[in-house]
């Protein structure tokens, strides 16, 4: 799979480094019990279709993106700076 960094072009997938979802992903308080803590570290969307993700070319700029992609197709639809997609949890 070949991704597009904004700031660098396109590169092959091994250069990023994969977060998960673009969603947020809100942390439990810290006393927020065991079946919350559980649910937050494990447990994970696993859309069929098209679906946004987190992630950071490490192997190169540094830069977090978020990538548009078809999980049944593995078709990449378009990726653009987390930054300008308004994924502040880039990090």
């Amino acid at each position: 799979m070949r991704l597009h960094c904004p700031v660098c072009g396109e590169r092959d997938r091994r250069e990023f480094y994969y977060r998960g979802f673009a969603g947020a992903l809100q942390r439990p308080a810290p006393d927020a019990g065991e079946d919350a803590w559980n649910d937050y570290v494990h447990d994970r969307e696993n859309p069929a279709g098209v679906c946004e993700d987190l992630w950071c070319h490490a192997a190169g700029c540094g830069a977090w993106i978020v990538v548009t992609r078809n999980t049944v197709t593995h078709e990449v639809l378009g990726t653009r700076l987390a930054e300008e997609a308004g994924a502040d949890d880039a990090a």
